[in-house]
């Protein structure tokens, strides 16, 4: 049983994440406003350009894409069973009110988190990308992949899977501000990579995970053709990303560089949050 009490505080948030019902606080710095309806605005190549939130009163803010707002959280303080999977997992879903998706993983994990269950190492994975991309909670996504961080490749690939994708996005989110640690979320990573002890069979795994490298599969052509359903399209953005994802945390390979990935990662993130917006717009 986790105890706990509920907290109001202001963090940062993505202007892709805004969506009805946050709360954010005006320009002036004096009060907050609750969003009522959201809409985005493309430049003249369609590419997201401007935020438009429509707040209770009917006033109208323009964000720029890229940019971040304040926003108010209500925020579940633990004040017991701190530090277990579940009252992280409670936490993550009390910042977040306005995710249903975060709410189902949540109700789920917080049954008892079994690390040998693939569903629910599946839904860690699952609950990490959703917060990051769709939500654009980075701090909360890494505490979210840091639970699978000591997990041992058990020569299970679907097991482990999540694990990697976790590891994958965890490094992702540490380039920037803690380079060894992004270094030992890659590591960690090709943990499956290194486990074969023949020699033969491993140089013949490592020629397959190098052409994986230098021809990976970026879902092109689903892409293409359902640019017409945001739900498929985002889908399969989704798979996109997470390959991306893979490939940074290599280091690049011979097609894509570090750099090059670092910029096809941002473009899926806006791509993918435009596609949110036109879901909620559709309702």
């Amino acid at each position: 049983m986790i105890d706990s009490h509920v907290a109001v505080r202001v963090q940062p948030l993505a202007a892709e994440a805004v969506s009805a019902g946050r709360r954010l606080l005006l320009p002036d710095g004096e009060g907050t406003r609750e969003v009522v309806d959201v809409a985005v605005e493309p430049d003249d190549f369609g590419v997201p350009a401007v935020v438009l939130a429509t707040l209770e009163g009917g006033e109208t803010l323009r964000i720029a894409s890229g940019s971040t707002v304040q926003a108010e959280a209500r925020e579940e303080v633990m004040t017991a069973d701190e530090g277990s999977p579940e009252a992280l997992i409670a936490h993550v879903a009390a910042v977040h009110p306005e995710s249903p998706r975060v709410h189902e993983l949540a109700e789920r994990l917080g049954r008892g988190v079994n690390f040998k269950s693939g569903s629910n190492l599946q839904d860690i994975r699952d609950l990490a990308m959703t917060l990051y991309v769709d939500l654009a909670d980075a701090p909360s996504a890494l505490k979210v992949c840091d639970l699978l961080m000591d997990q041992p490749f058990d020569g299970n690939f679907g097991r482990w899977n999540p694990i990697e994708g976790c590891l994958a996005l965890a490094a992702h989110l540490t380039y920037d501000d803690d380079g060894p640690r992004a270094a030992a979320y890659a590591t960690s990573l090709r943990t499956a990579g290194d486990a074969e002890t023949d020699p033969l069979k491993a140089k013949l795994a490592g020629a397959v995970r190098q052409r994986q490298l230098n021809e990976p599969n970026l879902y092109d052509r689903e892409i293409a053709r359902s640019a017409g359903d945001p739900a498929v399209e985002k889908d399969w953005r989704g798979l996109r990303l997470s390959v991306l994802l893979y490939l940074r945390a290599h280091g690049g390979s011979e097609a894509l560089g570090a750099d090059a990935l670092d910029r096809r990662i941002g473009h899926e993130l806006v791509a993918i949050r435009a596609l949110n917006h036109r879901l909620s717009a559709s309702g």
